[in-house]
């Protein structure tokens, strides 16, 4: 029994050091394509559609793919740990089972699929000459509209209903286990979506932030999971909506 238990806990220890590794790559590339940036002006920084040219969407959806891993990834890390766990004890019931990196993957698909619609939004803003060279939108409606809608959004049906299946971990293991390769990738995509529903307005707040700010990034992730791990989730998430709200009206009316 003690040598079982030791078998789980080394098992534990590897998924877990896995998801801080990976996280810890992901950080690390950020925070170096943030001090490049800030260092000198890139293509892709500037307001001029005629300086960027179409290369320079896959550097950029790439940033936006690390970034995302950065942020979300170490939030996840309860569900990871909980499908590794479900997943180790089929193995030693003899039952088939599925390595963790399965549905990961598929989580971190979403993700993917979320940062090609940043690139794309991030794209249109350039064209329209609304960014500006640090990558935020240099228009005060359009920031404080996104801010009240992020805000808004935290008091929303659909954010409580996502927010409480991030929160379930077990639960969503046991009542939507699929077997097999495919059926371990679709529950990774299916936590994924329910993942960016519920955080895809605080993650539109980068093009008001700063989109390389990286106080910012640290903030929203802190916030992200504060919302999934406290107790009393609902007051993180309604104080910081409230928040949201009064700084998107400020910045419409008051600050132009």
């Amino acid at each position: 029994m003690d040598s079982l238990a030791a078998v789980l806990k080394s098992d534990r220890l590897i998924v877990g050091a896995g998801v801080l590794l990976v996280s810890a790559l992901a950080w690390w590339y950020t925070v170096a394509i943030a001090q490049e940036m800030s260092g000198a002006a890139m293509p892709m920084s500037q307001p001029d559609s005629n300086a960027w040219p179409v290369a320079a969407l896959l550097p950029l959806y790439v940033m936006w793919v690390v970034m995302m891993v950065a942020m979300m990834l170490p939030s996840a890390a309860p569900m990871i740990l909980t499908f590794a766990a479900v997943s180790r004890s089929r193995r030693q019931q003899q039952r088939p089972y599925v390595p963790v990196a399965v549905f990961a993957a598929g989580y971190i698909m979403v993700w993917g699929g979320f940062s090609a619609l940043a690139t794309g939004a991030q794209w249109l803003l350039h064209r329209a000459a609304l960014l500006s060279p640090m990558m935020v939108a240099s228009s005060a409606p359009i920031g404080g509209l996104l801010l009240l809608l992020a805000g808004g959004f935290q008091f929303t049906p659909l954010k409580r209903a996502c927010l409480s299946r991030c929160r379930a971990p077990l639960e969503f293991i046991t009542t939507r286990w699929r077997e097999g390769w495919g059926g371990a990738f679709a529950m990774g995509l299916a936590h994924g979506l329910f993942c960016a529903g519920c955080c895809w307005a605080l993650m539109a707040l980068l093009f008001v932030l700063g989109m390389m700010n990286l106080l910012w990034i640290a903030l929203l992730t802190i916030l992200i999971g504060l919302e999934k791990i406290l107790a009393r989730q609902s007051y993180v998430s309604r104080g910081t909506g409230a928040l949201l709200a009064l700084w998107g009206l400020w910045i419409i009316f008051v600050s132009r």
